[in-house]
């Protein structure tokens, strides 16, 4: 059995878990988010607490059992707390802006990369050099984060693109000048 499964899920005040009819719904002061469960998990909630279990004779889906939970804990905290990731822009002339519902960059090319942002999903830019992107589910913000990312991913020789906040690069040395 996983390790992680076994271990229940703490509710904070305000948070609301539902699980019928094979869908677990998490409701907070951030929003409602919503998963189906395969019929082989169950989850129930007793005092403050949620905990994921197998039903009887289904020891096969053990694989489910600690993902499940851990997807739950998720749920909790993005609707509690929230998720952000934290990019930063490198370049001579790179910049971000927020217009409505996208996100434009002036990235070194010769139009503007217009990102438009998900429901659920918030952009902030500060000093127009780093983008904050937070919301409810943790999936949608890493997976939004990797988008904006890939619009220009950083160079290897001069480094220069988007990164996320504390990522370490390797630099590679250039070309060596010849006789």
């Amino acid at each position: 059995m996983s390790r992680i499964g076994k271990v229940p899920v703490a509710i904070p005040a305000g948070v609301t878990v539902e699980a019928k009819g094979g869908i677990l719904s998490v409701k907070g002061k951030n929003g409602t988010l919503s998963r189906s469960i395969p019929d082989k998990v169950i989850v129930e909630v007793k005092d403050g607490h949620a905990i994921v279990a197998l039903r009887p004779g289904e020891e096969s889906a053990r694989n489910l059992y600690g993902l499940y939970r851990t997807l739950l804990a998720n749920m909790v905290k993005g609707v509690s707390e929230g998720f952000t990731k934290t990019l930063e822009i490198v370049g001579v002339g790179y910049k971000a802006e927020v217009k409505k519902d996208s996100l434009q960059m002036a990235l070194g090319y010769s139009h503007p990369v217009i990102f438009p942002l998900p429901r659920g999903i918030n952009a902030e830019v500060e000093a127009n050099t780093v983008i904050k992107v937070s919301g409810a589910d943790k999936e949608l913000v890493g997976l939004t984060a990797a988008k904006i990312r890939s619009c220009r991913r950083p160079d290897v020789y001069k480094q220069k693109g988007i990164r996320y906040r504390g990522e370490r690069l390797l630099k590679k040395v250039g070309k060596a000048a010849g006789k």
